[in-house]
């Protein structure tokens, strides 16, 4: 079954891609919707077959390739980890597919756009079945260059083009990083089979290898490479530039890749790893200062976005920061079930965006909206559920899984995750005032949008069907699945993760004010947004000229673009043009084919002078020719 899942998205993938035109629209969308829709099926039933006990266990597909001592197989692993990203990828992956039906309707390239959904959905699927480190990495490669056509999937549009380009180098620098892990991984183990690996973990606590000539703990250096992988791929602070500018691609690529896939790999892979991470003590508290930084980070600058899909990327950027710091601090449980969570609500947020742009004739800037909500209500009421989930609101699925963080954050007890439950907080606020300013702005007030040519209209039913089910999700997911992921008696993970009940039941039992205090940072911040853009219109223009220099900071997102512009992008095009002019051109072209080629341009110049077409001439040269070569013969001699 686990082999129809993986293999489905890749046949309809191919399908589409080789068919393409021939195949026509309706057959493409056909073909992969189909092929993903069923897989979603089977995903679901082998994720109930794991819930009722069923265990793990490995599928071999075949032999892949052996090199000396390294040995790969392709094998497809099935766990309740496995169980659970099988589920979240492939339903937001189906319905993401039904939603751009409606969506991609006037698009001259769906073929090709419903193709590159499908490959994406493959690659992830191979990368969280992987029981290899290497079949991890070809799936974790898989995304990325399946990512890289999805946002560049407009070619003709420069902003795409670059933005396409940033994703692709920005992963590079993280995939190097878990290069270095995969090869140190070897070294140390002896095997990249990751059964065997994590069993081993015990064995080398004391284990040392040689960095830049100076011993370190293998563990921790391993962890630490592969979460700097994580970290590209996660978008954590420092290689997270590139997730905004991956906002130029088309909406259900942004929900796809950037809301509940692509972006909670790395998650996912330091929750696959929890064993070795928990022998590595250092790399988890990095983890955990990392995951705590870039949630307050996104959250900062979100407040002061206005295009609505930068709003929500910012979101999805803060909310990793949620599941990396409690993978931090060993609450791997409740990180996965933020990440379940999260996959319903933000994919519902995206593609209400979606559907608020299409109403809005592609307009995105959320200064040009207000009063929609009665002109489009569905679409409305799905970013209202959004919204209540996303700040935690009572018994949302938002409410379980960020406030089971917050609880385990503080049930630690060490300085690192006490420092993630303070930032947790703060962050929790700023993610209420940025998500209600983002419905007050689009669908309160008076309209702001006079100059267009037609009035908004509300999405067809193709795209307001995944919106209803991702609402759904967003409502009840939580309710029905928090204690089977967070709870202390649940044998919900199995031994696929990491799950220490004594520490899960630690967080079920927190203070009173512990308990209220995420509920109180979710009202400060939606009375916040309602005074500042509702109950006193004006208001936020009067806080940004008074704080011009605040807002500036987080508008142009802490300045780390132009910090790395100047530190990176100029300096490397500097020496690439310099190689370029002064090497290619000036010395390796000047010395080799264009010098070749002047010497030959000026010899037949000058042989050319001689062809006068006289007699005379040529006889004068022969007998020059004559006397030297006699000349020559008798010096020889």
């Amino acid at each position: 079954m686990v082999q129809a899942i993986v293999l489905l998205p890749l046949l309809g993938f191919l399908v589409a891609g080789i068919g393409n035109r021939a195949l026509g629209d309706l057959g493409a969308r056909l073909v992969t919707t189909i092929a993903v829709g069923v897989a979603c099926a089977l995903a679901w039933l082998v994720f109930l077959r794991q819930w009722e006990g069923e265990g793990a266990y490995v599928v071999t597909v075949a032999e892949w390739f052996s090199s000396g001592a390294l040995r790969v197989s392709w094998q497809l692993r099935v766990d309740m980890l496995v169980a659970v990203m099988l589920v979240v990828v492939t339903t937001v992956s189906a319905l993401v597919h039904l939603y751009s039906w409606g969506y991609m309707a006037e698009d001259s390239s769906q073929p090709r756009f419903f193709a590159y959904l499908s490959l994406f959905t493959f690659a992830m699927l191979m990368l969280v079945t992987a029981e290899s480190l290497v079949q991890l990495f070809f799936g974790w490669e898989g995304v990325g260059l399946a990512s890289y056509l999805l946002i560049g999937f407009w070619y003709e549009r420069p902003a795409a083009k670059a933005a396409a380009i940033k994703a692709f180098v920005v992963n590079r620098v993280g995939d190097f990083g878990f290069m270095l892990g995969l090869f140190a991984a070897f070294l140390v183990f002896g095997t990249l089979d990751l059964s065997d690996m994590l069993a081993a973990v015990p064995r080398h606590r004391d284990t040392t290898i040689e960095l830049l000539g100076t011993p370190v703990d293998a563990l921790t250096a391993i962890a630490l490479l592969l979460f700097v992988g994580a970290m590209g791929k996660s978008a954590q602070l420092g290689l997270h530039t590139w997730l905004p500018d991956a906002m130029e691609g088309p909406t259900p690529v942004s929900a796809l890749i950037h809301a509940a896939t692509m972006v909670t790999a790395g998650v996912f892979l330091v929750c696959r790893l929890s064993p070795l991470f928990e022998a590595a003590p250092l790399a988890l508290d990095v983890v955990t200062y990392l995951g705590a930084a870039t949630a307050l980070f996104a959250a900062t600058v979100a407040t002061t976005q206005h295009d609505i899909k930068r709003v929500i990327a910012y979101s999805t950027c803060s909310q990793l920061g949620f599941m990396f710091f409690a993978a931090g601090i060993g609450a791997y449980g409740a990180a996965m079930f933020h990440l379940f969570t999260h996959a319903f609500f933000k994919a519902l947020l995206f593609l209400g965006a979606g559907s608020v742009i299409h109403a809005m004739h592609h307009e995105q800037d959320m200064r040009r909206y207000g009063g929609l909500a009665r002109h489009v209500p569905l679409t409305f009421a799905a970013m209202t559920v959004g919204t209540l989930a996303i700040t935690g609101f009572f018994f949302t699925a938002g409410y379980y899984s960020k406030d089971g963080i917050l609880f385990s954050a503080f049930a630690r007890g060490r300085e690192p995750a006490l420092v993630a439950f303070a930032v947790g907080l703060v962050t929790a606020l700023l993610t209420s005032f940025y998500s209600w300013r983002l419905v007050f702005l689009t669908f309160f007030g008076a309209p702001r949008w006079d100059g267009h040519h037609h009035a908004p209209h509300e999405s067809p039913p193709s795209m307001l069907v995944p919106l209803g089910v991702l609402a759904l999700g967003a409502l009840g997911a939580g309710a029905l699945f928090h204690e089977a992921y967070i709870g202390a008696h649940h044998p919900f993970w199995q031994g696929a993760i990491v799950h220490d009940r004594a520490f899960a039941a630690a967080a079920h039992d927190v203070p009173a004010l512990v308990h209220w205090a995420p509920a109180i940072a979710m009202a400060a911040g939606f009375l916040i947004a309602l005074r500042q853009y509702v109950l006193k219109p004006g208001a936020a223009e009067d806080f940004v000229r008074t704080f011009h220099t605040l807002h500036g900071f987080f508008y142009r997102k802490w300045y780390f673009d132009e910090l790395y512009d100047a530190l990176f992008v100029r300096p490397a095009r500097a020496l690439g043009r310099m190689f370029w002019q002064g090497g290619d051109l000036g010395l390796i072209d000047r010395l080799g084919p264009d010098g070749v080629s002047a010497a030959v341009g000026a010899g037949a110049s000058a042989a050319r002078r001689f062809q006068s077409g006289l007699l005379q001439a040529y006889a004068m040269v022969m007998l020059v020719g004559v006397a030297g070569l006699v000349t020559w013969l008798l010096a020889a001699r």
